[in-house]
């Protein structure tokens, strides 16, 4: 196992990362930029250094001060979270050639499932079910007009690179596609550095389901089941919950028999996840592969009882895994909500200092909390400020802990998004477990419209 390791990553998550750690006895690294020097991963790791001015070009994306400070550090290892530079095979690449260890997959995979057409080729040429589509780079409006009226209208069009939603757009006619791809595609290359277009057949109110793999460096594969990850904003997600109280048990081990056939295909190795779209006959399609940890994998170590940073960890060090996919379990049921410094009617971002905070307390609750009381939410970085994880016996326990926490939480001096969370929980058809990517659109917006 190593013995220091750098966290090339901020807030929570950092956090998180550095708890898993410090129970190894594995000495730690934070960096921080010049906004975060008074956080809270600064405070809890066994040494930070400053990456540079709050800009993220100028902080946490600069490969080469971080790579400076791993050398400086003497590291023998770098943990990229999620975000960031977590999926930047550049990244990936250098610390290899710098002789420290990448806290996750080949420079090559990555690359391979950073563009989504990549993707779907790969995942098409493994059997893994996709959307009907294009697997070439869509070059103009013209061929992009043809395509649809093939494939028929409503269309999904789609940014290659990138994620979070940028470059997305469902088109229903041929006026709309004409305004819809010069906008993505400039969109897309002023993200992500590459403008490059696909296209998909639109299905109609998909659940989000995605599957949590774990792949050694011996070549075994086990998949942790699934994550219902179906309510988001603006294609965010919001709440995630393990299992989905959607899929069926048949549906569930195709899923899984899917993953690790995907997995195995690409030589997969470390933490990633698989995320699928499900129509309402449990039809399900590949969406894309997250090669990293995901917001959303407490739910998943709630469940299975396993720390997955440590299973990262163990795999980086070449260590073999001490289970297989008959020897895990599933035990009870885990949802996650995340708590943004956002204004709850626009979805904007709500900075400013939070003068009061106060997490609740009670059998089957967790928190990833990245802040406390004092401290600032610049505009710099993604504003989710926390996470509150719930686990139950039962669905019906965890959603109960789960309302009486978001209204036992108490924050101050910021605007966040638990009276959209509180909506959403206590809302029927969320109780009822079956919420489709739709539901914010369907439930909590017309809602908000009534209250104006």
């Amino acid at each position: 196992m190593f013995n220091k390791i750098l966290i090339a990553n901020r807030g929570e998550i950092a956090r998180r990362v550095i708890r898993t750690c410090k129970r190894l006895n594995i000495h730690t690294v934070a960096i921080y930029s010049e906004a975060d020097a008074e956080s809270l991963h600064v405070k809890d790791a066994n040494e930070a250094y400053c990456v540079g001015k709050a800009p993220v070009a100028q902080s946490y994306l600069n490969i080469d001060r971080i790579l400076e400070i791993a050398k400086e550090s003497g590291v023998e290892a770098v943990h990229p979270g999620y975000g960031l530079l977590s999926e930047n095979a550049e990244f990936a690449k250098r610390c290899t050639e710098a002789g420290l260890v990448f806290i996750g997959p080949s420079a090559d995979v990555i690359a391979s499932m950073g563009s989504k057409l990549e993707a779907r080729k790969t995942m098409k040429a493994a059997g893994v079910p996709i959307v009907e589509g294009v697997e070439h780079p869509v070059k103009d409006v013209a061929e992009a007009t043809n395509i649809a009226e093939r494939l028929g209208y409503p269309i999904m069009l789609k940014a290659s690179a990138g994620g979070g939603g940028i470059g997305m757009q469902l088109v229903d006619n041929a006026e709309e596609l004409a305004k819809a791809f010069e906008g993505n595609q400039k969109r897309a290359q002023s993200f992500f550095g590459d403008g490059t277009m696909y296209m998909e057949r639109f299905i109609a109110n998909p659940h989000h389901v995605e599957v949590q793999i774990i792949a050694d460096h011996q070549g075994n594969v086990v998949p942790l089941f699934e994550r219902e990850c179906s309510i988001q904003r603006r294609n965010q997600k919001v709440v995630e919950e393990a299992p989905s109280p959607f899929i069926s048990q048949e549906t569930r081990e195709k899923m899984l028999e899917a993953s690790i056939k995907a997995a195995k295909h690409i030589g997969y190795v470390n933490a990633g996840t698989i995320e699928y779209l499900v129509d309402e006959n449990q039809n399900f399609y590949f969406l894309e592969m997250n090669t990293r940890l995901q917001v959303e994998h407490p739910v998943t170590e709630e469940i299975t009882k396993l720390d997955l940073v440590e299973e990262q960890l163990k795999i980086a060090a070449k260590q073999a895994l001490t289970f297989t996919r008959e020897s895990i379990t599933k035990e009870g049921h885990a949802i996650e909500v995340r708590i943004y410094a956002e204004n709850p009617s626009t979805f904007f971002p709500s900075p400013g200092t939070i003068t009061a905070l106060e997490l609740p307390t009670g059998e089957g609750i967790r928190h990833e909390c990245g802040v406390e009381a004092g401290s600032a939410v610049t505009p710099f970085y993604d504003p989710m400020i926390s996470k509150l994880v719930v686990w139950g016996e039962t669905r019906e326990i965890a959603c109960e802990r789960l309302i009486q926490a978001l209204k036992a939480y108490k924050v101050e001096g910021i605007q966040t998004n638990i009276p959209m969370l509180l909506k959403t929980v206590t809302h029927n058809q969320f109780l009822k477990g079956d919420t489709t990517t739709k539901f914010v659109e369907q439930y909590y917006l017309p809602q908000l419209a009534e209250t104006k």
